[in-house]
């Protein structure tokens, strides 16, 4: 089987190395229209329960995966300038461009062709393929291209983001939340390496305009950050790497699949990064359409309806939940009252998708720290 894969992040470059270890004979080409070494960001982070469907999946990419990962059992949510740690959440952390090294690496191995500064604007130069994987991010040009066959949708939230890095390093996965003259900011920060941490600032666009950002360059809206969090930063800057502000898309297609074409990843649907799953729902998505083109060999219809079915379900349930994290962002306002510790609570229960029996199962140090604040605030 000869298959084009368009994009070159994690879940087209796992698909690909799957496919091609599974059957030497199939013929994988992988087009990606930035050089091999570039990548934008950060870090990704991962949870212990996404690194468990990429053990299933291959647990020799799996080990050589996370052999150089940064690990931490618990996270914290700073406010008021209080920490509240939250014990046994499990995240493992390492840089972006680590990540695509080991998979590049993994699919040259194996014999994946790895064509890069190739961008492809006409599908026609494909022609030969028996199958196009469209993995070619949240901006999918092939997915414009079929815009009427996929039929997508795309929702522009509110808040501004700025995606940073620092040498300060943040251990744990660290949620800062500060009050300023100008409104409320945030900091989504973890150490990913041995000497850098990834620092996303967040803002609504009201705080923004107070604070001149939206007149401001990007240079000047690095220092302007990062002397909002010199408290936690210390003598460490923060660090651009085309780093200017942007409003998250969440994506949604009603059509995944046209012909011999199928969205795989952000192209088929965006995940907001609040629930750290992009990278992991694609990396699921190459899982599930390798197992679907396995089990029905060429018939390439029920491969896709088999990739559908597995991962429609796991994608409405993970943007139901990004929907409540974004609105609870998008409204921290109404919680910055709250005493440190019931504020990490709420945080906690955002999504609606964690009880409070199970918080107090997995940490009931901080539920019972909880609960005699509720005592106490009654």
């Amino acid at each position: 089987m000869k298959i084009a894969v368009i994009g070159g992040g994690p879940g087209g470059l796992y698909f690909a190395y799957l496919m091609k270890k599974h059957d030497p004979s199939h013929h994988l080409t992988v087009y990606e229209q930035n050089a091999a070494g570039a990548t934008y960001g950060w870090g990704v982070v991962f949870s212990d329960i996404a690194l468990s469907f990429l053990r299933e999946a291959d647990e020799e990419f799996y080990k050589e995966f996370t052999a150089r990962h940064e690990r931490c059992d618990y996270m914290e949510v700073v406010h008021k300038g209080v920490h509240v740690q939250l014990g046994n959440n499990h995240f493992s952390r390492t840089a972006r461009i680590d990540l695509l090294n080991i998979l590049q690496g993994a699919c040259r191995r194996i014999g994946v062709d790895l064509c890069f500064e190739q961008r492809i604007t006409d599908l026609s130069a494909l022609s030969g393929a028996d199958i196009i994987v469209a993995a070619d991010g949240a901006n999918s040009h092939v997915r414009s291209l079929y815009a009427e066959a996929f039929r997508p949708s795309v929702e522009q939230r509110r808040n501004k983001f700025a995606w940073y890095g620092t040498h300060q390093l943040f251990h744990p996965v660290s949620l800062i939340f500060r009050e300023t003259q100008h409104g409320i900011f945030i900091a989504h920060s973890y150490q990913y390496s041995r000497d850098l941490s990834t620092f996303l600032v967040e803002v609504d666009p009201e705080t923004w305009q107070r604070a001149g950002l939206d007149r401001k360059s990007e240079e000047e809206s690095r220092h302007f950050c990062g002397e909002v969090f010199r408290p936690e930063l210390g003598s460490n800057e923060l660090l651009s790497n085309r780093s200017p502000w942007f409003q998250a898309s969440i994506v949604r297609n009603e059509n995944w699949t046209h012909r011999n074409i199928v969205l795989l990843g952000d192209a088929c649907r965006s995940v907001h990064f609040s629930l750290g799953s992009g990278t992991r729902m694609a990396l699921q998505d190459a899982i599930a359409l390798h197992d679907g083109l396995v089990q029905n060999g060429n018939d390439v219809a029920a491969a896709f309806r088999y990739y559908e079915a597995v991962r429609r379900p796991a994608t409405s349930n993970f943007q139901s939940a990004a929907d409540k994290s974004l609105d609870w962002y998008e409204n921290v306002s109404r919680k910055m009252h709250l005493d440190p510790v019931m504020f990490a609570y709420d945080y906690m229960r955002r999504t609606g998708r964690v009880s409070h029996d199970a918080l107090r199962e997995r940490d009931p140090r901080f539920i019972a720290a909880y609960e005699a604040a509720s005592q106490a605030a009654a």
